[in-house]
């Protein structure tokens, strides 16, 4: 598991529904926590098992409370070292079948020491279909003093067995004004630049906390001001872009696969604005774009933008499904270019 981190403790709406549930002593024995990824999941899904299993918590309030909590239970959970919280993540691209056997085995014995064993699975839709069914049996039949956690993209994700079965908690992005103000901070950039950054990161504070040092922040601006150079020639004005452009385009997207969900992201404000700026001018995001964009939506019709938004929601499924990433970006380049 990666280390804790409460700065990523953001998501209000998330951290309250929890509360609720904890202080009411009515939490279920599956949760499913969706949403983008960078919106602290796993952190959350750590402080809940703190709380679970603190010596001092009362029982009251907010569980973002016991953040600081030095009691024993909290310290080991933290640091990784609890004998009763087990994680589960891929191992390489999937979680296979024989993780989760293990993980039933480990919890048919009563917990060590825990006066509640936590079960996080994380990125539990890349569950191969054999793990998932077996899950499905932990889940029909779930052992007494454990709690499942299950993170993931969205519900829809997983198996419609598995997240029926599953109370979902949805984390929310976390607002343009903190992440600009957290880049501001963090950074010596222009406030244009932190106003690029809080864009690009999708209600995300990791992608800020990713970026090391100010030539990250850089580079991310650069690929963000490339890719929308490339979407002004393959959707702009009725232009034709020749075949061997596409093709050259796609090649040099999936040459970095690290970068490709960004890419992915930048690629669709892009759309979505050309698609916007033609009721809500004001609601678009590459606002210095704004001219380019309004030119541009004059000529493609809304079920164009549609087909075009489409191929894009099928290349990114096919990053997440372990496709052939060549192929994928091929075939969505081809999309976008498609009259």
């Amino acid at each position: 598991m990666s280390e804790f981190n409460p700065d990523r403790l953001l998501n209000v709406k998330a951290l309250k529904q929890l509360s609720v549930l904890f202080n009411k002593g009515a939490v279920p024995h599956a949760l499913l926590f969706s949403g983008y990824e960078g919106l602290g999941k796993r952190d959350t899904a750590v402080l809940f098992a703190m709380a679970c299993n603190c010596n001092k918590s009362q029982g009251s309030g907010n569980i973002a409370d016991i953040i600081d909590c030095t009691c024993r239970s909290c310290n080991k959970i933290r640091s990784g070292n609890h004998p009763d919280i087990h994680w589960v993540e891929p191992s390489g691209t999937f979680i296979k079948i024989d993780q989760i056997r293990e993980l039933c085995e480990a919890v048919a014995m009563k917990p060590y020491e825990a006066g509640m064993r936590v079960v996080i699975i994380s990125s539990a839709q890349n569950m191969n279909i054999e793990a998932s069914n077996s899950l499905l049996k932990l889940l029909e039949e779930p052992p007494q003093k454990t709690i499942l956690i299950l993170t993931a993209i969205q519900a829809s994700d997983l198996l419609p067995t598995i997240f029926s079965r599953c109370q979902t908690v949805h984390f929310t992005p976390v607002s343009q004004d903190i992440i600009k103000s957290a880049a501001l901070e963090k950074f010596n950039i222009s406030p244009d630049e932190a106003e690029i950054i809080a864009v690009l990161s999708q209600g995300s504070l990791s992608k800020i906390n990713a970026c090391k040092n100010i030539k990250g922040i850089k580079e991310l601006i650069c690929l963000r001001n490339w890719l929308l150079q490339m979407c002004c020639e393959l959707t702009g004005n009725g232009a034709r872009v020749s075949m061997e452009t596409a093709l050259a385009f796609a090649e040099k997207l999936s040459k970095d696969k690290k970068k490709l969900p960004d890419s992915l992201d930048i690629i669709t404000s892009w759309l979505r604005d050309i698609m916007v700026v033609k009721y809500q001018p004001d609601r678009i995001i590459n606002k210095d774009l704004f001219q380019n964009i309004r030119l541009i939506s004059q000529n493609l019709s809304t079920n164009s933008l549609l087909s075009k938004l489409d191929v894009l929601q099928a290349a990114q499924q096919g990053l997440r499904t372990n496709a052939n990433i060549r192929l994928v970006m091929e075939i969505m380049v081809l999309g976008l270019i498609k009259e």
